[in-house]
């Protein structure tokens, strides 16, 4: 057999190498394209506030679960221990998913069996109502916030492994450090919007009476509008998308200082951004933002920065 030529052999190498090169752009374009649109897999993270390197990644579904479950506490006036405590059950007992089974006849985040007087199967289903049984039962161990936190969950759940709830408290602190809004913009969640059939300022504005209670737009005089376009792109959202804007009061109350309330809605907001078609967050001069943003809170500075500290914004798409 003769051997090939050397021109059939450049051709070879020239079609190896534009094939090589087509691969290597198809890459490039799938990656901008992830990057741009944050249509990569569905994923939240707590950071630290104080700037170290700890860190905590979770699904949204488990966001959406701790989301409600510190805002029961904080709707409640409970302290950020007491929604550490019920973050770490909640981690040990189901992983922060609302499970339909367990030992005997335990079920839902707190694994809370009926047959001990917790509530029926359909309420110990309900996250909100899970969350705030066990902060009723919490509520009446004497110096719970002194105790080790291993000590106190076992007071409530009476667990058969109680040393178990002790290595989830670095996470659970994280946690709850970013949902009661003592730590300013250190949730993010980025990834494509789940399936689902409530989305819109309505949905949201179900889901924070569901979690906070009716008070939070009540007494807040919260806000529902369509937007429409404009030439800002960091202070409206396209058209088709609702925002729902929240006035956070200028005050300290059982919730927690103004700030802390802002952060606690905001990061509560990101933390649903995914079941609930939330594009775009926003709260004293910091934005969150699905797509390019998505796992960070950015600066958007401008004059509006410092009348932002007075409301949270929530966009949605729809």
């Amino acid at each position: 057999m003769p051997e090939p030529s050397s021109s059939s052999r450049r051709r070879g190498r020239l079609l190896r190498y534009g094939a090589a090169v087509m691969v290597l752009f198809a890459v490039a374009g799938y990656l901008a394209v992830q990057y741009l649109t944050g249509s990569g897999t569905p994923r939240c993270e707590v950071v630290s506030g104080k700037g170290g390197r700890a860190s905590y990644e979770f699904t949204p579904e488990q966001a959406v679960n701790a989301a409600t479950i510190s805002a029961v506490g904080t709707a409640r006036g409970m302290p950020e221990r007491a929604v550490t405590i019920a973050l770490a059950t909640a981690l040990q007992e189901s992983g922060l998913r609302n499970i339909e089974h367990g030992d005997r006849d335990s079920l839902g985040l707190f694994q809370q069996r009926p047959s001990q007087g917790w509530g029926t199967e359909r309420q110990i289903m309900d996250p909100v109502y899970a969350a705030g049984m066990f902060y009723e039962h919490l509520a009446k161990v004497p110096g719970y916030t002194e105790l080790p936190l291993t000590v106190a969950a076992q007071r409530v759940q009476r667990s058969g492994f109680p040393e178990a709830y002790a290595k989830h408290e670095p996470d659970a602190t994280l946690l709850a450090a970013a949902l009661t809004g003592r730590s300013a913009a250190t949730l993010t969640c980025q990834g494509r919007p789940a399936p689902s059939e409530t989305s819109g300022p309505d949905a949201v504005r179900a889901a924070l009476v569901r979690d906070f209670g009716r008070d939070v737009l009540a007494s807040a005089g919260a806000e529902a509008a369509t937007e429409r376009p404009s030439s800002s792109p960091t202070a409206t959202a396209a058209q088709g998308t609702g925002t729902v804007t929240i006035p956070v009061p200028r005050k300290t109350t059982a919730s927690g200082t103004s700030d802390e309330r802002g952060w606690a809605l905001a990061h509560w907001a990101v933390a649903n951004s995914s079941s609930l078609h939330i594009s775009r967050v926003s709260f004293a001069g910091r934005e969150w933002s699905r797509g390019g943003y998505a796992n960070k809170w950015r600066t958007t500075g401008g004059s509006d920065a410092k009348a932002s500290a007075a409301q949270v914004r929530i966009v949605t798409e729809d």
